[in-house]
């Protein structure tokens, strides 16, 4: 059973396996911490397995599969947001490159800016056409480094990417997960978010 803490040779294999499969979690440095829940809250969902961020028997048969996920498209580079399963895909060269946990629209209404929202994430094929460097804060908190997509919806970074819908209608992921598709120019101006 590894969990948050847990250091060692296993965590080592684990995201050895991980990494290797797609799921990122950052540098393999033997040492359980956040990014590499991150990346078993993904494994496990990708798996429809319960999604407690902990590697126990069931997790680590999954994990020793070494499958690469699947995306719905691979004709093209684009980013792919799974909404049944939470997860999001940069996919590149006809693969999935990197697997995900996101955090989409918790689907309860909302009231800012005056009026009432629904709080969902929509569906459908968007281009990015918005980047606001940096935190960008609002009404419904701090978003990290936002590429907008759809109206005032974006794919941003959060310090708080549970495994459940919980946004307003935005997709989280890590800042340090938004860091790295921003820094290899997986998303930004131009590019498509495909939402399903």
């Amino acid at each position: 059973m590894l969990r948050v803490g847990s250091t060692g040779t296993a965590v080592r294999d684990l995201q050895s396996k991980l990494s290797g499969a797609g799921f990122w979690l950052g540098s393999v440095d033997g040492s359980f911490g956040s990014l590499t829940q991150q990346a078993v809250y993904a494994i496990q969902k990708y798996h429809r397995l319960s999604r407690d961020g902990v590697c126990g028997p069931i997790t680590w048969g999954k994990v020793n599969l070494r499958r690469r996920p699947v995306a719905r498209s691979t004709s093209y580079s684009h980013i792919e947001i799974e909404k049944s399963r939470q997860l999001c895909y940069v996919v590149s060269g006809g693969r999935v490159q990197f697997c995900f946990n996101t955090s989409t629209g918790s689907n309860k209404p909302f009231y800012a800016w005056g009026k009432w929202y629904n709080g969902q994430t929509p569906s459908g094929t968007f281009k990015c056409y918005r980047y606001v460097p940096g935190w960008y804060n609002n009404a419904l908190g701090a978003l990290y480094r936002p590429v907008f997509f759809n109206g005032g919806i974006a794919l941003h970074g959060s310090t708080s990417i549970p495994p459940y819908p919980a946004s307003h209608g935005c997709c989280r992921l890590s800042t340090r997960a938004q860091d790295l598709i921003l820094g290899r120019g997986d998303l930004g101006i131009g590019r498509t978010v495909v939402v399903y």
